[in-house]
């Protein structure tokens, strides 16, 4: 089973279209995408690479990245468009 990381993500719309998303508690983290699904599996990716990347240069995580505990129920806030 894949690790499960929770972190808050802003979504800022652009005026020529799409999102630019980045992370309050992670600047490495910034990426785009045309629309809000596109965005937010770009976001996923992101973080994935900033993870990979960190375990290959053998520094450990920033707490802000720390895995969310299994056995506890997550509460989410998600996205939508009509």
């Amino acid at each position: 089973m894949s690790q499960i990381y929770k972190l808050p993500l802003v979504l800022e719309p652009q005026p020529e279209g799409g999102y630019v998303v980045t992370c309050p508690l992670l600047p490495e983290l910034i990426t785009e995408g045309d629309d809000l699904q596109s965005a937010l599996h770009n976001a996923n990716d992101a973080l994935s690479s900033i993870i990979e990347a960190l375990q290959d240069l053998n520094r450990p995580l920033p707490p802000a990245i720390q895995p969310a505990n299994e056995n506890v129920p997550l509460l989410i806030d998600t996205v939508f468009a009509l």
